[in-house]
Parts: C-alpha cells; structure tokens; sequence
C-alpha cells in the first residue's frame, strides 16, 4: 500500500461513527445541485458509476437497479434519509459504495486544492449515452413512414404495370415539380415518390438503419421531426438552386437521419463510447457520397440530374435540428447557446427559401398545368 494510500486509510478511519452520517450527508449535498433536498435517480446512478462500477466492473444496468431500489417511494428522487439508508443498510449498495466514500474523504477532506469525485483528464461516464436504448415504447416511427413509401410505390407499381412508376398517379401528385410550386404539399411529399426499385430499397435500408436507434434513444417525434426538415430543407434549396430540377425520394429526409447522428455525437460527446471513431465514420460517408453525387452531375457524361443540393440542404438541417431538438444527457453552458444558434440558423434558412419562393416568381419557369 502506497503512503499516498495509508494516509487516505487512516483519515477515513479517524472519523468518529457518529459522525459518518454527516458525512454521508455532505456528499448528499454536493449531488443536490438546486438544493431542494433530493436528487434525481439518474444522478445517483452516476454517482454510483463513478464511485464503485468501474473498479468492480459492475454492469450499467445493475447499479440502475440499485439505485432505483432507494426510491422507496417511487416519485423519481430520493432525499437524504432514502439516500443513507441505501448506504449504510442495503448489503449490495454498501459494498459498493466504500470506495466512493474513500474517494470523497480523500478529495474533500484531505487537504488537495478543489474537491471533486473524479479523475482529471479521465471521463467516468462513457457509455451513458449507449444505457439509454429502449425499446419501450417501441421505435416505430420510421418503420411506419417507411411503409406508406413501401404502398405508395406498390400502388404506383401497380397501376403502371411497371416498376419504373414514376409517372404513376401518386408519383404524379407527390412529386416536387418545380413548375407547380403552387402546390405547397409537394415540397414534402415528394419523399414518398421513388423513380424505382432500387431507389426505394436503399433509401429504406438507410433510414431505417439510421432512423430507429435514434427513436430508441431520443423517442419518435424528434427523428420524424429531423427527417421531415431534411426534406422541406432539400425541396426548398433545390428550388433556389435548381429551380428546373424536379425532385424524388427521401434523400433529404435520410441525409438529415446522418447528420442527426453527428448531432448527437456532438451533445453528448462525454457520455458515449468511441464517439471520436463514430465521428469519423459518418464524416467519412458524408463526405463520400457528396464527391459522388457532383462527380456524376458534372463531370459524367451523363444526364441524371441528381437534386445533389437536396442531399447538402437535408444534411445541414438535420445537424440543426437534431443539435436543438435531439436529448441532451448533461446539459453544459455552452451546449444551451449552440442549441439556440442552431434553431435560430435553421429558422432564418428555411424562412429565407420560403420568402424566395413567394416573392420573386419571376425567377422560376412558368407553372404549368
């Protein structure tokens, strides 16, 4: 045992027993930030986390259940008599929890400059980000936009005898073209709209991929709210830039699910595992298939017209959107003020493509009918 380690010893055997309490009460108070008397469940599995689950390897998801067992209750929180009675009674809690109290006599009360519970330079929480995947309630957002895609080809597909549908009639309603603008629906429902069978299948495999571990961290309504601004986001710049190009598919919309990845790596960077590699992965991708994209439209003796701005419009709304709207597990300062610039820039972008379109009709071709 190091002299560093004895000394640590003995200061916490000077303590006299009746005492402790107060000392366990000290330490209650350091994770009572707003000083209401309780702390929330999930701040006390951190604080687990820290104290005792790494040294002994214990699973994520067992020191949930000891923490939740101190919530006698069952009200979300614990105030203090909850919190010591976890710690000074419950065998499994008890055993655990020695070297956090070790850890906090040795930082507070020993004399070292600013108390704190961990390790400088060391994150003691990654991997939070990854505890909190559920399939309660279950991700089936995607799942269902996914399938009205699925009908509305079939129906196309069906009624054309032909799998290139894309003059079907619910390919004719939906998609974006740029000459019946007036038609304010398409700017959306184009998503549903696939030139053929390959087109439709990839867009599936990638949103879905994409789109429902999003669900089973951040719920639902804010991977369909993601993924519909990467599509008004795509209609709308192709529009300014390409005001002939007609648009197809939910490129947009699935570009807006990567980036939204990307958003998420960035808010809650020091609670997931390998988050510099995940970084890189989808830089990687991104990147990738933009060079493809304007490889084939400009220097490819071919004339696909790929709506490439859509795919550049759907990626930087979902890395605004999903900054602002995707769960942030601890939230910092400066985390709040880049929230908020990033609402306010999607709202002056997309605000900008809209009051293009309505003021200056003269810049695009004339509606057709």
């Amino acid at each position: 045992m190091s002299v560093q380690q004895q000394q640590q010893q003995q200061q916490f055997q000077s303590i006299p027993l009746d005492n402790v309490e107060s000392q366990w009460e000290m330490l209650f108070n350091r994770f009572d930030r707003n000083r209401d008397g309780k702390i929330s469940i999930n701040e006390l599995h951190h604080v687990l986390k820290q104290g005792a689950g790494e040294q002994y390897n214990i699973p994520p998801k067992v020191l949930a259940i000891i923490a939740n067992k101190a919530d006698h209750n069952q009200d979300g929180y614990i105030n203090f008599r909850e919190f010591l009675h976890l710690m000074e009674e419950e065998p499994i809690a008890k055993s655990l929890t020695t070297n956090l109290f070790n850890k906090y006599v040795h930082y507070t009360i020993v004399p070292r400059g600013p108390p704190r519970l961990r390790t400088a330079g060391v994150d003691r929480t990654d991997g939070d980000y990854e505890d909190e995947y559920s399939c309660n309630p279950p991700a089936l957002c995607m799942v269902i936009v996914s399938l009205i895609e699925v009908l509305i080809f079939t129906w196309d597909v069906l009624k054309m005898k032909t799998t290139e549908s894309i003059h079907g009639p619910m390919a004719s309603m939906f998609i974006y073209n740029p000459h019946r603008r007036r038609e304010a629906w398409r700017f959306l429902t184009y998503m549903f709209v696939h030139v053929g069978q390959t087109h439709l299948t990839v867009n599936l495999i990638v949103q879905l991929l994409l789109g429902v571990p999003l669900e089973m961290v951040h719920r639902g309504w804010r991977v369909v709210l993601i993924y519909l601004s990467g599509v008004l986001a795509g209609s709308l710049a192709t529009s300014v830039t390409d005001p002939s190009v007609y648009l197809a598919g939910a490129s947009g919309g699935v570009y807006a699910l990567i980036t939204a990845h990307v958003a998420t790596i960035i808010i809650n960077w020091s609670e997931m595992e390998c988050a510099i590699y995940q970084l890189l992965i989808f830089a990687f991708l991104i990147t990738f298939d933009f060079g493809s994209s304007i490889y084939n439209r400009y220097f490819v003796a071919v004339d696909n017209q790929i709506g490439y701005t859509a795919h550049l419009a759907g990626a930087i709304a979902g890395l605004l959107v999903g900054v602002y709207t995707l769960r942030n597990l601890n939230v910092r300062p400066w985390e709040k003020k880049l929230c908020w610039s990033c609402f306010v820039i999607y709202i002056l972008l997309t605000g900008s493509g809209v009051m293009w379109n309505v003021l200056f009709p003269e810049y695009f071709s004339k509606e057709q009918y």
